[in-house]
Parts: structure tokens; sequence; C-alpha cells
């Protein structure tokens, strides 16, 4: 009886198997071996379960170690590709499909459907990060020499006496002792009303907002903001689907019976109280007590962001909406990104006991836990007392920035500018002439090499002012000066040009 023919394999083509390297390439010789090898797989230049050349007689053909070679092939073992036979050699995966050897034509496929969610955070864009070296770039810090120093000094305090929490999960509301700290000067500085079980510890306010938006806001339901308002905050909003209730603004802040006219219940009101972003103006206590009240009547929830208000230049800050409330409808935000620096990305949220657990939650589901080595870090700055000296150093040194700025445009531009001069926070606001457009003049300066904040982006539904945001803080006086100076260039340049064409058109 006859033995049952062997089935042929296919084809041994593995010695005319055409690949190459190039050694005056950047990538290391394995890098491209191994990528030629994978095209000639996937491509089908060998078929699966065909051999690939052996390893001896690769090596010599393309002048390179045998070691090399089984390297590569080890590697696409290793990744599915190929398998080895003891004795017989590496041959390619048959798991690979085969290509046809008449393709036909390919079919069009359906475009690729973005789903609504993303489109709705496509549209929100992110604030390019190349220009924060230029003035007059808002937000940015003064770090100066002897906070570094301690900065510094505590940092390797830390390291030298590593604390085994550092290596592991943490409370997802932060350090005990960093949160008992901030209540402590939380309720000396701004008369806020909490214990330190009501504070979390996060990767600064706009975390904060994200966590509150995930644990409040339904689609469709109201949110007052301030009108202008602060636009990342408004692009959060967005993307949760409220319903904006834009709410304009004053010279006493926040215009409560303007909100209530537009829609009296509301999930929520958005505000920045002691600093309006970006108007500069103050909340009167007066409309704090009428914008409290409205909240405990509609059952609304108070979101107070207190970005800067330790950045104050005449006079004691108005008391904080949560202290007035006593914390009941009212979610206390602050940021250590202002007052010290925004890569430390630590801020924290003072949360009312009925929201507490939801946000502690939805913290946990977000980024599990603050950095614990930074946290012991920021605990023994304020601690040791370096926090208090700093602000001390930083509002004296911020506030000669504001008034040499507010000194040079004056004398610069007195005759363009209309300046509202801040008693708080990081930047001014300069009012341009009737008919110039703010957008228009800050394209010209970015040009130029000068951040100018249009302010009129920022309106949602009130009549927009024609203006530049200008911050003061984070540069030296050269800095200053220099941007000043590229300013009234810029701006008379533009109102020059203005003004010609106008007298063409007649």
């Amino acid at each position: 009886m006859s033995k049952p023919r062997k089935q042929p394999g296919p084809p041994d083509w593995s010695d005319l198997l055409s690949v190459s390297v190039d050694r005056c390439a950047t990538a290391p010789l394995f890098r491209q071996l191994h990528a030629e090898l994978r095209r000639a797989i996937l491509g089908g230049a060998v078929a699966p379960g065909s051999r690939l050349p052996a390893t001896r007689m690769l090596a010599a053909k393309l002048g390179v170690s045998r070691t090399l070679v089984v390297s590569v092939y080890e590697q696409l073992v290793a990744e599915g590709y190929a398998s080895g036979r003891a004795g017989a050699g590496t041959f390619v995966s048959r798991d690979m499909l085969e290509p046809p050897l008449h393709p036909g034509p390919v079919a069009a496929s359906a475009p690729v459907e973005r789903p609504s969610i993303a489109a709705r955070y496509a549209r929100l864009r992110p604030e390019p990060s190349q220009f924060q070296q230029l003035a007059f770039t808002v937000g940015r810090c003064s770090v100066d020499e002897r906070t570094m120093g301690v900065w510094r000094s505590l940092s390797a305090a830390q390291l030298r006496r590593p604390d085994h929490a550092w290596f592991g999960y943490s409370d997802p509301r932060g350090d005990e002792a960093l949160r008992a700290t901030l209540a402590r000067y939380l309720r000396a500085a701004r008369g806020v009303q909490c214990e330190p079980d009501q504070i979390l510890i996060l990767a600064g306010v706009q975390q904060a907002i994200d966590l509150v938006t995930k644990i409040l806001i339904e689609p469709g339901d109201a949110i007052w903001m301030e009108d202008p308002t602060y636009a990342a905050t408004h692009g959060a909003f967005v993307a949760a689907q409220a319903r904006i209730v834009p709410v304009p603004v004053d010279r006493s802040g926040l215009v409560v019976s303007a909100g209530i006219a537009a829609s009296p219940v509301a999930r929520a009101v958005y505000v920045t109280p002691s600093h309006q972003s970006p108007s500069g103006v103050v909340l009167s206590m007066a409309r704090r007590l009428e914008l409290l009240a409205w909240a405990r009547q509609a059952r609304a929830w108070v979101i107070e962001d207190d970005y800067d208000s330790e950045f104050r230049y005449a006079g004691r800050p108005l008391a904080s909406l949560q202290g007035i409330d006593g914390g009941e409808r009212v979610i206390y935000l602050g940021t250590f990104s202002k007052v010290l620096f925004p890569g430390l990305r630590l801020g924290y949220a003072v949360v009312p006991h009925e929201l507490l657990d939801a946000m502690i939650a939805a913290r946990y589901l977000a980024d599990r836990h603050p950095p614990a080595m930074t946290e012991g870090i920021v605990t023994a700055f304020i601690e040791q007392g370096h926090f208090a000296a700093h602000l001390r150093r930083m509002c004296a040194q911020y506030q000669r920035a504001r008034d040499h700025v507010v000194t040079g445009l004056h004398g610069r531009l007195g005759d363009l500018l209309e300046i509202d001069v801040p008693d708080q926070g990081m930047h001014l606001t300069a009012r341009l002439p009737p008919g110039v457009s703010d957008i228009a003049v800050a394209a010209e300066g970015l040009a130029s090499g000068v951040v100018l904040r249009p302010m009129s982006r920022l309106y949602l539904a009130a009549p927009p002012v024609s203006a530049l945001m200008l911050g003061f803080t984070g540069f030296d006086r050269m800095q200053l000066d220099a941007g000043m100076d590229r300013l009234a260039a810029v701006l008379r340049a533009h109102c020059s040009s203005s003004a010609t064409q106008a007298m063409g058109s007649r």
C-alpha cells in the first residue's frame, strides 16, 4: 500500500526576497530590517507558511552581522508575524491573510462619522501656549529667587525623608495635612466656612469646573454666566450641553435682576465676584446678597471662582460668597496656579456637604488622586510662613508692574486708550477708540511680537466692547516697556491706516 502523497507547500522564494538596509540612514539597522521584512510579509511578497531567508545567507547578502538578523527574526516571531521550527528555519505565520492574485476594485468605504460629542469638543480649541513668553500674556506668574530657594530646599528635604504614601494610591480628596492647612488659611484670609473634609485638592480650577459640570448639569439645564465671561468655563458648559443664560455685567458686577428676568429658575450660576473675568469689576455687597437670596429661593448652586483674590492693591477684598452663605449652596474654587505658578497644577474646591460624595466620586473616576509629593511641599511652604511672605512680595511687585504699565500707556497712548485701573488681579483692560476692532489690533500685535487678548470675543449676548486685556504680571520692566512700544506702534499704524481708508472712501 503506497503512502499518501504529501501536499506541496508554497514555493520557496526566500532566496529571491528583496530587502535592503541603508547604513547612512539615521534609523538603526535593526529597525530598518524589521520594517522591510514586516512590509514584505504584510504585502504578500512572502506568502503565509513560506520560509524566510536563512539568517546566514541574509546577513551575508546585506553585509550585516548574523546576530542582527537573528534578533530581527526573534522580534517577528514575538509579534506573531513568523514562527520558528527547530532545524528547519523561520516561516511566515499561517495566520497572515493571503492577498488575492487578482484584486478587484476597492469598494468605497463609508466616511468615518465623528460622534456629536466629539464634534462639540473639537470646536473648543485650547489657547496656544507658544506665545506665553510675550508681553502682555494674561496669567503669567513671577517666582523670585527667594521663593525658588525655599522651594528647592523643601523639595530636597522631602526627598531626604520619603513618605511611603507617595508610592501608592491616596485619598481622592488629597492629603489631609494640606486640606487642614488650607481650611485654616481660607477661614482667615477669605472668610470661607469649611472643614478639611469639605476640601478637594485638584489640578486647578479647570478640573474643578469639569467635575462640577459632571455632577450638576444635565443636558438642557439653565446655567447663568457673566457676560462677558471666562472662555474656558463657557466651553465646559457648552460641551455639557447646558443652556447658557448670559447675564450682563456692569460696574457693580453681575446684574442679578437681569438674570432673574431671563431665567428665574436655573441649575447654577458661575460667577467671579472678587475680580470679574474679564472686565475686572468687583461684585458689590448688595449684589452678593441679592444673588445668594435668589439662589436659595431658586434652589440653584453658586459656583464661585475666586481665582486671584490674593492680589489686592487697595483695601481688603469683600467677603467670599461662600462665607456669607455659610457654605450651603456655594461651591468655592481657588487655585495655586495664579498665586504660585501654573506648572504646579494644584487647585482646590470647597464643596457643600450635599454634593461632597458625588464630587469625591467624580474626582476618583477622573484621575484618582493628586500628586502626593507635591502636596507635601505645598503644605510645608504654607505652614512655615513662606506662602504669606511670597504673597506679600508678589502683591507689591505686581502693583508696581500695574502702575508702570498704566503710566506707560498713558504716556504713549493716552489719546487712544481708556484704561480701567484694577484694584486687584493680574490684568487690566484698555478700551479702544470707537470703530477700532480689538480682534484686528490683536492679530497685528501678535505679528509684531506682543499678545493683546481681544475682549469682544468674550461677550455672549451683550453688545461687545472693543477692548484689550493686558496681563502685567510675570514680566520685568524691560519686557513691559518693549511690549508697550510694540502696542503703541501697532495701534497708531492701525488707526492711521483706518483713517486713510475712511478718507479714500468719501
